[in-house]
């Protein structure tokens, strides 16, 4: 435990930063899961998608995400759904 006022203060605010960072990484997890079990039917997964990327852009803006990171997976998803659309 820190003997400093500020290190308290600094120890309380990174908690609130990890639950916040914490909720937002859990809803792209989500939303991945539900991606992939939707692949059979592509206008349905073309929205989760299109939902997906846009919580990745926001993550990036809040610093939650790396924007390479994020790039990457909005190109596999992009490729993913390529893939789904062919099926069709």
């Amino acid at each position: 435990m820190p003997n400093i006022a500020s290190a308290e203060k600094r120890m309380r605010s990174d908690a609130k930063k990890r639950a916040k960072n914490q909720a937002v990484l859990s809803e792209l997890k989500t939303l991945s899961k539900k991606l992939s079990q939707l692949g059979t039917d592509p206008e349905k997964a073309q929205s989760v998608a299109r939902e997906l990327v846009s919580r990745y852009d926001r993550a990036v803006t809040k610093g939650v995400v790396p924007r390479g990171r994020a790039d990457r997976r909005k190109a596999r998803i992009v490729k993913f759904l390529a893939k789904t659309s062919e099926k069709k």
